[in-house]
């Protein structure tokens, strides 16, 4: 059984060494598409940390069940019942938000990071560890949603949730919230990410294409041209 402190590194992980958003790099369309506003990023962070908790503890409870050969379709149908309700909810209890994530919100569906975690972490391991495992990574994918969004916002818009902040005494860039904007400030907050995994000793990608994806263990590299899947630095 994992003690406290294995407990304390699933969880965290997620918040830099393994980000999803800027170290793995996985779940950028709805990274850059919602991040206009803060409080979009907000939104979007909840319902995909809901889905992400609640696929993984069934998943992991199922682990044993569910056969090989179809346990992708058969994560996607628990991923799917789970974004069915979070979008019921959001549509009941906040229109606004739902509005403004569009199609995004039951695209979560097929959100890379909900699938990599369901296969690579949730289908080897028991519930706790895969409830941390969700939370962390869900954590990590909310706070990257809601700093880029509140960059974007106030360059662009000259506000911060909606709340005047330097659109009085100067005029918002508004190339910031276009997709050019998006883009430019993602970069930067990936590198930003590597700098700082670098300093807590996660070792940079050696490899680039199938060799150095993150994902390169869940397929066994069968995608790769090789047929070899290379390793991340310290890749688990």
């Amino acid at each position: 059984m994992a003690g406290k402190k294995n407990y304390g590194q699933i969880f965290t992980k997620g918040l830099i060494k393994e980000n999803p958003v800027l170290r793995l790099v996985l779940g950028t369309c709805p990274t850059l598409a919602v991040t206009t506003a803060a409080i979009n990023g907000i939104g979007m962070g909840i319902a995909a940390t809901v889905v992400l908790v609640g696929s993984n503890l069934v998943i992991s409870l199922l682990r044993k069940v569910i056969p090989d050969r179809v346990r992708i379709p058969a994560y996607i149908t628990i991923i799917a019942g789970f974004v069915t309700i979070v979008q019921m909810l959001v549509k009941a209890f906040a229109p606004a938000i739902d509005a403004a994530l569009g199609i995004y919100l039951p695209l979560i569906v097929v959100n890379c990071i909900i699938l990599a975690r369901a296969e690579m972490f949730a289908s080897k391991n028991t519930v706790l560890p895969s409830v941390l495992d969700g939370l962390g990574m869900g954590a990590g994918f909310t706070a990257t949603l809601v700093v880029m969004g509140a960059i974007r916002e106030l360059i662009g818009a000259g506000t911060l949730f909606s709340l005047p902040v330097t659109s009085a005494f100067m005029d918002p860039m508004l190339v910031a919230i276009l997709p050019p904007g998006g883009f430019f400030v993602f970069g930067v907050l990936v590198a930003l990410a590597n700098k700082l995994a670098k300093r807590m000793g996660k070792k940079p990608v050696e490899a680039t294409g199938c060799a150095g994806c993150p994902a390169a263990g869940a397929c066994s590299g069968q995608s790769c041209p090789s047929g070899q899947a290379g390793k991340e630095g310290d890749a688990q």
